[in-house]
């Protein structure tokens, strides 16, 4: 495991299958030495768990049974950062390998200290999850203020880039009433309602900063739509800057929904067909996003650049899979930012 943190997590997770633990195996399983195993069980006892533990040839760890166990020890930013990445996973997933990741997600969230446990729940409950989300860095007390605030029913203010128009690159305070978060593509959005704008808006986490509470509650509104998700992106559509692709998907309109509907328009034709519409100002986004259908499809419409970016990406597949030397250069797919 990369840090210390993650590796008692998961430790704990072992031990807490109510089995004895070989030493060897257990740091087998951690992938780390068994002096190194020796510290993080000290760790564990510091923080109150109650491992017993036995010397020898047959020597190893156990978790005590009985007594409450106390909450594991993490900042704010690692508590957030386990919810989005098993969360996402979770999502990427499907079946039994989802139903445990989940299972994993909600034994994490119940030994947070009482004030994280309260944030990071805040999180799984406003948030819908595209299913392709490889979100950007955003900052982990944003998502948690956040995340707390719509929870709340808190309207909050914050500070904003503007991109694009006569005011792009400006900061500007927002007065908003905030009512979910959104995955789309490697994007988070805040869908709120613009008090001073009075209407709907969304907003990209990456530009907003300081997120402050304002005390003052609000009567929530029903989304236009009924759909967070579609809402923010109808909005991201028609952009000057966008690139457009159309493609006829020989799959099942359900089969394509349930890999990538979350961030495109799927349109059932028929005897086993559908028609794909996704825009993006990443062209990369918009060809991985067609390689995740796994079925054979035909460009119907495309913005200048789309095909010539998927020939380079398959002169380059080819070659690395043919084994190839030098591969088609060094194009990277002519995304934009």
């Amino acid at each position: 495991m990369a840090n210390t943190s993650s590796r008692t997590l998961r430790l704990l997770s072992l031990l807490q299958t109510h089995r004895f633990w070989p030493g060897g195996e257990l740091a087998s399983r951690l992938e780390v030495s068994e002096r190194t195993l020796r510290r993080d069980v000290e760790r564990l006892r510091e923080l109150g768990y109650p491992v017993s533990s036995s010397r020898g040839v047959d020597g190893g760890y156990q978790l005590g049974a009985g007594g409450s166990m106390p909450p594991l020890v993490v900042d704010e930013d690692e508590a957030i950062a386990m919810v989005v990445a098993l969360g996402q996973t979770a999502s990427a997933q499907s079946g039994a390998l989802a139903d445990s990741t989940l299972s994993a997600l909600s034994k994490v969230v119940q030994v947070l200290p009482t004030r994280l446990r309260r944030r990071a729940e805040s999180l799984r409950a406003v948030t819908v999850d595209s299913p392709f989300a490889t979100a950007p860095e955003v900052e982990a007390s944003v998502l948690g203020a956040i995340a707390q605030a719509i929870r709340d029913s808190e309207r909050i203010r914050f500070s904003y880039t503007a991109r694009g128009g006569s005011g792009a690159g400006a900061e500007v305070r927002r007065h908003v009433e905030p009512h979910q978060l959104v995955t789309v593509g490697r994007r988070w959005y805040l869908l709120a309602f613009d008090l001073e704008r009075a209407d709907w808006r969304s907003f990209r986490l990456d530009r907003l900063t300081e997120p402050l509470g304002t005390k003052s509650l609000f009567r929530r509104r029903a989304i236009p739509g009924g759909d967070a998700a579609a809402y923010v992106k109808a909005g991201l559509q028609g952009r000057n800057d966008a690139h457009r692709l159309v493609t006829v998907v020989h799959a099942p309109v359900a089969d394509v929904e349930k890999r990538i509907g979350r961030w495109t328009t799927v349109e059932d034709l028929g005897d086993g067909r559908c028609r794909v519409s996704a825009e993006s100002r990443d062209v990369g986004f918009l060809l991985l996003g067609m390689g995740l259908v796994e079925a054979p499809f035909t460009i119907e419409d495309a913005s200048p650049g789309v095909r010539e970016t998927m020939a380079s990406w398959a002169e380059r597949f080819d070659a690395a899979a043919t084994g190839a030397a030098g591969g088609a250069g060094s194009d990277t797919g002519g995304a934009v930012g």
